[in-house]
């Protein structure tokens, strides 16, 4: 049930900006187990004036820099938000050439009364868990 948003710098490839969702969705899947087919992404590109970073905690970040806020039910471990924030760095060095400094990833936990997925009802309140796939 995660929602993403994905914001950089505009002037990436098509194939580029693809490999940065579709490694954000493979960790999704593979450390907080979302279903392959719940996959609610917007990916916006901004001119370079419209992104405002420092290299706070002294880390260095480039033009490069790739901002993803997830929204998800409340409910992961710490070990599990760790290894999720690891492995999305290390497929977006593999697969889009983004360098783990330039990846900065928020959570934003909630409950499932807080969804609607269509047809104004409440999904996750109303359906078994086995049907959230």
């Amino acid at each position: 049930m995660p929602f993403i948003r994905i914001d950089l710098q505009e002037g990436r490839p098509a194939a580029t900006v693809r490999a940065i969702s579709d490694s954000v969705h493979r960790a999704l899947t593979e450390h907080f187990n979302v279903p392959l087919r719940d996959r609610f992404q917007i990916i916006t590109e901004h001119k370079a004036e419209q992104l405002i970073y420092e290299n706070y905690l002294d880390i260095e970040r480039t033009n490069a820099i790739v901002f993803i806020q997830i929204f998800l039910r409340a409910g992961r471990t710490v070990e599990q938000k760790r290894a999720f924030y690891a492995r999305v760095a290390e497929l977006l060095v593999d697969n889009a050439g983004t360098r783990p400094q330039d990846v900065f990833i928020t959570l934003v936990e909630n409950t499932i009364e807080n969804w609607s997925f269509g047809n104004g009802q409440a999904q996750m309140l109303d359906l078994p868990m086995d049907q959230w796939k």
